[in-house]
C-alpha cells in the first residue's frame, strides 16, 4: 500500500489548492475539468484523476479501486471527483480528497455567483445605456435632483434648452437656472411633485425664457422620496404670444396706453384701496380740443402721430401710480388716487393742459392743441369706474359749453364743487398774476419783551391788495399757494422784500431788530442758506436783522438733512425760530439738537388763556421746557391783559398780538417804532 506521510501530505494538499483556485480563475469547460481531474490525482498520487460534471454519471475511472467524492454546495452539485490506479486507499485518502471536494465546491460557488453578478450589471448597464439613450432622444429637457436641489442628471434635451453640457450642470444646485432671484426651491415639492407651472429660467447665454416644468417625486427601491424629475419645455413663443393677445385686448395699440376695458379694471381695484385707506378718487375725462380738424385736414398719418405724442406729454406730467388711458378717438381718461382732498385734481388738470401748450412739430407741420377736461369724485359721485367715467364725460361736456377759452375748460361733475373749484382757480390764476404785477405787500406786527415792554422784533407777513376785491386775507390764498407750489415763488418774494426793507432801516440808523420770515417746508431745501447769504449780500444786510420762522412739520421729514440746513444758516448769524409749537409732533430728543433760538407758542394755545386748564398747562410747559433747553419763548395771539398776565408769571419772554400791535404797513411800522416804541439795545 502507498501511504504519504502527514507532513508531506500537507504540503500536497496545499499545492493542491493553489492549483485548484488557479485552474477555476483561468479556466472554463472541459480544460477546468481536465485541470481538477490531474489535480486530484497528484494530491492523491494516484495514476488516474478526473472530475465528471454535474451529476457525475460516466464510465467507470478503471479497474480495482476507486475514491469518489461529490462537489457540491448548499444548493447545487458541481461534479464529483474519482481517483483510481492505486492498489488501496487509506482513511486519510478520503479526507484529503473530501478537503479538495470542499474547495472545489466552495470556488466554483463564489466563481457563479460573481459570473451571475457580472452578467446582471453588463444586464443593467445595457439598461441604462438604452434608457438614457432613449432620454436623449426625448426633446424634452429632462434632469433630476435631489432633496436639496442639487442635479443628479442632465440628458441631452436639458444641455440643449440651457447651453450647459451635463458635465457643467451635474452636481450644481438648480438655483443657478433661475432669472427671478426671489424664487425659491420648494421642498413641498418633493414630497407632492406632480406639479405643473410656467416659469422663467436663464441660459448659458444669459437669455432669460418662459418653461412650462412638471416636477414628480424621484423616489429609493423602498418608495421614500429621494429627490425630484424635473420635465421643462420652452414655452417663449406662446408666452409672446399670448402676452400680445393681452395687450391687443387691453392696451391701446396706437399710445401704448391702457384701453377702456383695462382702465375699467384699475380704477375699480384702486377704488377698493381708497375705500379701506378713506381717501378720496377722482376721474378725469380729457377730450382734445381741435384734434378732428387737423386730422380731416392732414390725415390720419399725421393725427396718429400728434396722438402718440399727447400720450406721452400725459405720462410724463403725471406721477406713476397715476392710471392714464386712451379711450377712443381724441379722448383720454386719468384716475387719481391716495388723495386727501379733491381739489387737487384741479391741479392736475392744469398742469395737462399746460402740457400741450407747445407746439407738436409733426411733418413740418406746427400743430396746436387744447384740452377740455371733466372731473368726476369718488365716493360723491359713484363707487365704480363705468359710473365716475360717465360722469366725469358730462362734466367735460359742460366744461366746453360755459368756459370761453376751452383749453383751459375744467369742470366737476358736481354743482358745489364746481363753484368751489371756480373759485378756487380764480385765487390761483388772481395769485399767479399778483406775484408779477406787484400786488403783494408785507405788514410788519411787532414783537414786545415781557416785562420792558420793548420790541425786540417784528414779524413780516404777506398781504395780497387785490384791485377788485381789495385785501385778500391769508387763510383764502395761503394754502392754495401750499398745495400749487406757488408757495416757493411766494416764499422767495417775501424774504427779498423783507431783506431790502430790513436794509433800508439799517442804512437810517436804526438799531438791529429780529425781522422774522416764514420760511413752507417746501422751500426748506438744501439751497436755501446759499440764497439767504447771497440776499444778505445783495442789500448788504447784517445778519443780525433777519430771523427764520420754521414750523414743526418741516423738522418731521429726514433728521440728518434738515439739521445740516439748520447748521448752515445758523453759521450765517440768522436766528431761527420753531412757529406753531406745540401743534406738531416733534421729538423732544431731536428739539435739543437742533440750532433753535426761540419756540413760538400758537395761538391755538393762546387763545384759551387763562379760562381753559388745558391751554393754561400747554403753554406752561412749553415755558419750562424751553427754559431747561436754554430757549426764549414768544407767544403769538396775545390779545388781551389777562393772557399777557398769565404768560409773565410763567415765564414767557415775548409776545405779539392785537393787545400790542396789529400787523401794520412799513411805513406805519417805522412811525410807531420812532414815535411809541423802545427798542431793546
Amino acid at each position: 500500500m502507498h501511504e504519504v506521510a502527514p507532513v508531506d501530505a500537507a504540503v500536497n494538499f496545499v499545492g493542491g489548492s493553489t492549483a485548484v483556485c488557479d485552474a477555476v480563475l483561468r479556466l472554463r469547460g472541459e480544460a477546468l475539468h481536465a485541470e481538477l481531474g490531474r489535480i486530484a490525482a497528484a494530491l492523491l498520487a494516484s495514476p488516474v484523476g478526473r472530475f465528471l460534471p454535474g451529476a457525475g454519471i460516466g464510465a467507470p475511472a478503471g479497474n480495482g479501486p476507486l475514491l469518489r467524492q461529490v462537489v457540491a454546495g448548499s444548493a447545487e452539485q458541481f461534479g464529483i471527483y474519482e481517483v483510481a490506479g492505486r492498489a488501496a486507499y487509506a482513511a486519510e485518502d478520503a479526507r484529503q480528497l473530501a478537503g479538495l471536494a470542499h474547495l472545489t465546491a466552495s470556488l466554483l460557488q463564489v466563481h457563479s455567483l460573481a459570473v451571475r453578478s457580472t452578467h446582471a450589471y453588463a444586464q443593467m448597464e445595457a439598461q441604462l445605456a438604452h434608457q438614457s439613450q432613449i432620454l436623449d432622444q426625448i426633446h424634452e429637457s429632462v434632469l433630476t435632483m435631489d432633496q436639496m436641489g442639487y442635479i443628479t442628471s442632465w440628458n441631452r434635451g436639458a444641455e440643449e434648452l440651457f447651453g450647459y453640457t451635463a458635465l457643467e450642470a451635474i452636481g450644481r444646485n438648480i438655483l443657478f437656472l433661475y432669472a427671478d432671484e426671489d424664487e425659491g426651491f420648494e421642498d413641498s415639492f418633493v414630497e407632492q411633485g406632480g406639479r405643473m407651472m410656467e416659469v422663467r429660467r436663464r441660459k448659458k447665454s444669459g437669455e432669460v425664457f418662459w418653461a412650462s416644468l412638471s416636477l414628480s417625486p424621484l423616489r429609493d427601491l423602498a418608495e421614500r422620496p429621494i429627490g425630484l424629475i424635473a420635465y421643462l419645455t420652452d414655452i417663449t413663443e406662446r408666452k409672446q404670444a399670448e402676452e400680445r393677445l393681452h395687450h391687443l385686448a387691453y392696451y391701446d395699440e396706437l399710445t401704448g396706453l391702457p384701453n377702456r376695458t383695462l382702465f375699467a379694471r384699475l380704477v375699480d381695484q384702486a377704488l377698493i384701496v381708497a375705500q379701506r385707506n378713506e381717501t378720496a378718487g377722482c376721474l378725469l375725462f380729457v377730450d382734445l380740443n381741435r384734434f378732428k380738424r387737423i386730422n380731416d385736414t392732414l390725415g390720419r398719418r399725421i393725427g396718429d402721430e400728434l396722438l402718440r405724442q399727447v400720450a406721452q406729454r400725459f405720462r410724463a406730467t403725471l406721477r406713476d401710480e397715476d392710471v392714464v388711458a386712451r379711450l377712443s378717438g381724441d379722448e383720454f381718461a386719468v384716475g387719481l388716487f391716495d388723495m386727501r382732498q379733491h381739489f387737487e385734481a384741479t391741479t392736475v388738470a392744469q398742469k395737462l393742459q399746460a402740457a400741450l401748450d407747445a407746439p407738436f412739430l409733426i411733418g413740418g407741420h406746427d400743430l396746436r392743441v387744447g384740452a377740455s377736461i371733466g372731473i368726476s369724485v369718488y365716493p360723491q359721485d359713484g363707487n365704480e369706474a363705468e359710473t365716475l367715467l360717465g360722469l366725469a364725460d358730462i362734466a367735460m361736456e359742460r366744461a366746453k359749453q360755459l368756459d370761453a377759452d376751452p383749453d383751459r375748460s375744467v369742470a366737476f361733475y358736481s354743482q358745489d364743487m364746481n363753484q368751489g373749484m371756480q373759485d378756487r382757480m380764480r385765487i390761483e390764476s388772481g395769485l399767479r398774476q399778483a406775484l408779477g404785477n406787484g400786488e403783494l405787500i408785507l405788514y410788519y406786527q411787532p414783537k414786545f419783551e415781557i416785562g420792558t415792554d420793548r420790541l425786540v422784533g417784528a414779524e413780516a407777513l404777506v398781504r395780497w391788495l387785490d384791485p377788485a376785491r381789495g385785501i385778500v386775507p391769508p387763510g383764502e390764498f395761503i394754502p392754495l399757494a401750499e398745495s400749487t407750489g406757488l408757495i416757493v415763488q411766494v416764499g422767495e418774494w417775501v424774504l427779498e422784500q423783507a431783506c431790502a426793507q430790513a436794509a433800508l432801516w439799517q442804512r437810517a440808523g436804526l438799531p438791529p431788530f429780529r425781522l422774522a420770515v416764514n420760511v413752507s417746508a417746501r422751500e426748506f431745501t438744501a439751497s436755501l442758506p446759499a440764497r439767504v447769504a447771497a440776499t444778505l449780500a445783495r442789500y448788504r444786510l447784517d445778519a443780525s436783522w433777519l430771523e427764520l420762522e420754521i414750523t414743526e412739520s418741516t423738522l418731521m421729514h429726514d433728521f440728518g438733512r434738515v439739521t445740516a440746513i439748520m447748521d448752515d444758516i445758523h453759521r450765517l448769524g440768522v436766528a431761527l425760530s420753531l412757529d406753531d409749537f406745540g401743534t406738531g409732533y416733534s421729538s423732544l430728543s431731536y428739539l435739543k439738537r437742533f440750532p433753535i433760538d426761540t419756540l413760538k407758542i400758537d395761538r391755538s394755545f393762546t387763545t384759551g388763556i387763562p379760562g381753559d386748564p388745558s391751554d393754561c398747562a400747554i403753554a406752561g410747559t412749553i415755558v419750562s421746557m424751553a427754559q431747561q433747553l436754554g430757549l426764549r419763548v414768544i407767544a403769538e395771539g396775545v390779545e388781551t391783559v389777562e393772557q399777557l398776565s398769565f404768560l409773565r408769571e410763567s415765564g414767557c419772554d415775548e409776545v405779539q398780538g392785537y393787545l400790542y400791535s396789529k400787523p401794520l404797513p412799513a411805513d406805519d411800522f417805522e412811525r410807531s417804532l420812532r414815535e411809541n416804541w423802545l427798542l431793546v439795545a
